[in-house]
């Protein structure tokens, strides 16, 4: 299927949300060759342990957008975002072993210990509200099937920062470490096939609906890759935080 829609109707929208993505001062300090590799550990144990709280409603956001875009008259979109939902099924579920695994490990090398059910529970960031309430409001708003858009860009996440979070990770860390990231492992793999599908949705979404609609959807996409991004700017923060209550200690 032509990628033609996508092109002229959903990028122009998003283009300046990815382009933050590859100029973020944050996300470059992250990826840094020379990051210190406490700082990179830190990050890692904060993004898991928060990441609980935006993962585990997924499954249920997806159901329910393809749920109301069945009723809204979209059945084919609608019953294929029913069918990915049961994909995202307790994928949370990793996060939380990664941050009891990267926690432990941390704990053995550091005198200031970590709980990781501590962190799990930790009160959530503006970005991890933002982003529970974009779904939502996708799910009861006029465009159901902009779910569609929000999954398009953070799964392409998996294929176009991930990849090099897992090298970093390896690369000043250590495999000790990459091999406690099953979360990120997994989707670096699985999202890309997610991805292509998702296209393939986006576009024939974009063919069934009106231009405004089709702008509803194009930001509703910009915006949660922007809250996404806000969202891995609080764990760098919260990872620098760390590392000065580390160096306070010393």
């Amino acid at each position: 299927m032509s990628k033609q829609l996508v092109e002229q109707k959903y990028v122009p929208h998003v283009a300046a949300a990815r382009e933050r993505l590859k100029t973020s001062p944050a996300l470059k300090t992250l990826l840094d060759p020379k990051a210190d590799p406490t700082f990179v550990e830190a990050f890692l144990i904060q993004y898991n342990s928060r990441g609980v709280y935006m993962t585990e409603p997924v499954d249920g956001w997806i159901r329910r957008a393809g749920e109301a875009t069945v009723k809204a008259g979209l059945k084919d979109v609608g019953e294929k975002l029913i069918t990915h939902a049961k994909h995202e099924e307790g994928h949370h579920l990793m996060m939380v072993e990664d941050a009891k695994g990267l926690v432990e490990s941390w704990n053995s090398k550091n005198s200031i210990k970590l709980d990781a059910n501590a962190l799990i529970k930790q009160t959530p960031t503006q970005s991890m509200v933002d982003y529970r309430r974009i779904h939502e409001d996708t799910i009861a708003g006029p465009v159901p099937a902009a779910q569609v858009a929000i999954e398009y860009e953070i799964e392409n996440l998996s294929i176009v920062f991930v990849p090099g979070l897992l090298e970093q990770a390896q690369r000043v860390c250590g495999k000790d470490v990459l091999e406690k990231m099953s979360f990120l492992k997994e989707h670096a793999e699985l999202d890309v096939g997610h991805t292509a599908l998702n296209e393939v949705m986006l576009n024939k979404l974009l063919e069934q609906v009106s231009d405004d609609k089709a702008e509803i959807i194009a930001k509703t996409g910009a915006e949660a890759l922007d809250i996404y991004l806000r969202f891995l700017a609080d764990c760098i923060e919260q990872a620098q935080g760390m590392l000065k209550a580390k160096a306070a200690a010393a």
